[in-house]
């Protein structure tokens, strides 16, 4: 055990940080030596720590005993944590770099964080700042957690200044080859950097199961986030000098216009991630105050494959859905919020509806899924192609089913809506709040309401729901009169089931991992059709739907608290009533 040396009057007056009392106090290391450590430290500009495991004066592992048997916090082995459950997007991952802390868990308000300072108070304020979440130390042992650090920083967001090199080759992303793309070749090998960064948020996107990123620049920052779940997660924080030519990569790969910057634009890429795995990603940009937001959703064709049940319709739903899909001709629309899950939908049936002796012609804007045996039309509004335009043309081509991405005005309706009264199965999409006020809002644009009874044959309205982590989900002790506020009936609190909320693990996100859907499907019965025929209100199709068995979106999603698959508050912050 080193001795403690008695301290001058010089050292007394030093202010020496707290790891560094701690071990002094402990006998592990000399005040003086101590201090000659410090001022090292601070001369050389590294942590107190980092200069005393690496002079060899105390070992990380006498350190990290020291540590826990100091400060009464619990020691951690990082050779037994597997970094891959760890949670991910709770903490920013350059807090983490610059403070060498690794989150390992959340419980309650309150986060688990691995460190081998515990007595760093500006790394805890810091969290607590960021999160609004307490702190729980856990020690470990500094050499281990530098390196867990390290290899988790990089993955989630590398600091640009290290993700030069490495055997990356924008190759891997396809695209057509464009005069663009060939005059940017002196530029690309200079921005091998922002290359490297952006390969590597879209591969840290689609293992996260993000539905979109987000490159955000202001004044004095740029931003990275994921929507994870539904939720939108900070990633990364990049230099702010690289937003413009990260713009620039994202649309030469996009195929956009580089030199256009006052004005959207959208446009596509292709990742490949494996020798038979290509992902799809649109992308949108947006000029700002202070250069270009773009957003790049993710688009998944597996997705469309799932199948009809991995999508959550109960079964009288899914009865209701195909029963609608198997008729010869007709209109079914989808409705709901951007992010609903619409598209999905529309190729789930599109996929069942997929037969040799089948015609499918698609007008989208753009096409999101790529479904071979479906012949998908991109919309060219400066060509003069509109969603009116490729209808009418569909119709000279011998369809069988026919889906218009979105109906946006009333010359597209109405040429829908000839087509679903001349023999042709329609599927399309409208931008409502549930099935009900669909039909009143195609009065109102114009449709006449002979034409929409005639014609419209069901209507599904969803939303989606983020599930709850089957690993670490809590039963609810919720007030009898919170539950009855919320639309359960008196006689489904009958005790045979349970409510559950998030808390959290290291398999899932705050409590949460994937998503529901929550449907309304809503088949347009005689009675229906009677009150559109008469001109009647939002409010008069929804009660006569209630009483044919059509469950409102609140009812449905309460229908999922019952089967445990998402939380009450979930299901209210996603359905009005």
């Amino acid at each position: 055990m080193a001795s403690i040396d008695t301290p001058t009057q010089e050292s007394s007056t030093m202010a020496l940080p707290g790891l560094a009392r701690a071990l002094v106090a402990a006998g592990k290391l000399g005040q003086r030596a101590a201090e000659d450590l410090y001022k090292k430290a601070q001369s050389s500009r590294t942590s107190f720590i980092a200069e005393v495991t690496s002079s060899g004066a105390v070992s990380a592992f006498d350190m990290a005993h020291t540590m826990s048997t100091a400060f009464a916090a619990p020691l951690l082995d990082l050779d037994a944590i597997d970094a891959e459950r760890l949670p991910k997007g709770l903490l920013d991952p350059k807090i983490c770099a610059d403070y060498r802390i690794v989150v390992l868990s959340k419980r309650n308000n309150r986060l688990m964080v691995a460190t081998a300072d515990p007595a760093d108070l500006a790394a805890a304020e810091k969290i607590k700042f960021a999160t609004q979440m307490g702190v729980d130390w856990v020690i470990a042992e500094f050499d281990k957690l530098n390196k867990l650090v390290e290899s988790l920083t990089t993955s989630a967001g590398e600091a640009i200044d290290n993700i030069v090199g490495g055997d990356f080759e924008f190759d891997d992303v396809t695209t057509e080859p464009t005069t663009v793309e060939t005059s940017d070749k002196t530029s690309e090998v200079e921005d091998a950097p922002v290359v490297k960064f952006l390969h590597k948020m879209l591969i840290d996107a689609f293992n996260m199961r993000a539905s979109d990123l987000h490159f955000e620049p202001y004044e004095h920052q740029y931003r990275v986030r994921f929507r994870i779940d539904g939720e939108l997660r900070e990633i990364a924080s990049p230099p702010i000098a690289i937003k413009d030519k990260l713009a620039s990569r994202i649309k030469v790969i996009s195929r956009m216009d580089i030199s256009e910057k006052r004005v959207p634009q959208d446009g596509r890429m292709k990742l490949k991630i494996g020798p038979d795995r290509v992902i799809d990603f649109r992308v949108s940009t947006l000029p700002t105050l202070f250069g270009e937001k773009i957003v790049i959703r993710i688009l998944d064709p597996s997705s469309a494959k799932l199948g009809i049940d991995a999508l959550g319709y109960e079964p009288e739903e899914k009865e209701r859905l195909l029963n609608a899909i198997s008729r010869p001709y007709g209109m079914v629309l989808v409705t709901g919020p951007t992010g609903s899950g619409k598209t999905v939908s529309l190729y789930t049936c599109l996929n069942l509806l997929n037969k040799p002796g089948v015609n499918i012609s698609t007008a989208e804007d753009p096409s999101e899924i790529n479904l071979p045996g479906v012949n998908q039309v991109n919309m060219n509004d400066k060509a003069g192609l509109t969603f009116a335009a490729a209808l009418k043309a569909f119709l000279r081509q011998d369809p069988d089913v026919i889906m218009v991405g979105e109906i946006r005005d009333l010359e597209t309706a109405d040429i829908s809506i000839k087509a679903a009264q001349t023999g042709h199965l329609v599927l399309s999409t409208l931008h409502t709040n549930d099935a009900p006020t669909t039909l009143t809002r195609m009065m109102n644009m114009g449709i006449p309401t002979f034409n929409i009874a005639s014609s419209v044959i069901l209507i599904t309205a969803q939303r989606l729901a983020r599930r709850l982590c089957p690993n670490c989900k809590a039963p609810l002790d919720a007030p009898r009169k919170a539950l009855l506020d919320a639309g359960f009936k008196a006689e489904e609190l009958d005790g045979s089931w349970t409510p559950y909320k998030p808390v959290g693990c290291s398999a899932c996100n705050n409590g949460y991992k994937g998503r529901v859907g929550i449907y309304q499907v809503m088949p347009i019965s005689e009675e229906i059709q009677r009150i559109i025929l008469r001109g009647g209100s939002a409010l008069d199709i929804a009660q006569q739907a209630s009483k044919e068995g059509v469950r409102t979106l609140r009812e449905s999603g309460l229908l999922k608290v019952r089967q445990g698959l998402t939380s009450l508050d979930e299901v209210l912050s996603v359905t009005n009533e």
